[in-house]
């Protein structure tokens, strides 16, 4: 799995989509609902089913960050799996404070 920046994967059991930021330091697997992301330009294989221990959801517009790996993507099209690293579930990154206008 080569996550270089700009490339496009997509879940294989749920509608789930993401864009990789920022590259891994070291190879990772990336995974959403329990199986291996694919390609965005391949077909989702037939019988793939989402993992209940990792049907937490993928949100639409949010980045997915691991700072163990270095790796930041950000989800295209909201899915039912939720995004993880070599098994490791990874959360959504939180907006930046903006500092006060008054």
């Amino acid at each position: 799995m080569d996550l270089k920046p700009g490339s496009r994967w997509k879940s294989a059991v749920c509608d789930a989509e993401f864009v990789v930021v920022r590259p891994p330091k070291t190879p990772v697997s990336l995974e959403c609902g329990g199986a291996p992301v694919i390609a965005h330009a391949q077909a989702r294989p037939d019988g793939a089913t989402l993992s209940p221990d990792h049907a937490a959801g993928s949100s639409a517009g949010k980045r997915y960050a691991d700072e163990e790996s270095g790796l930041e993507a950000l989800c295209s099209k909201a899915g039912a799996g939720s995004l993880t690293i070599d098994g490791r579930e990874i959360g959504a990154k939180e907006a930046k404070k903006l500092p006060a206008s008054d």
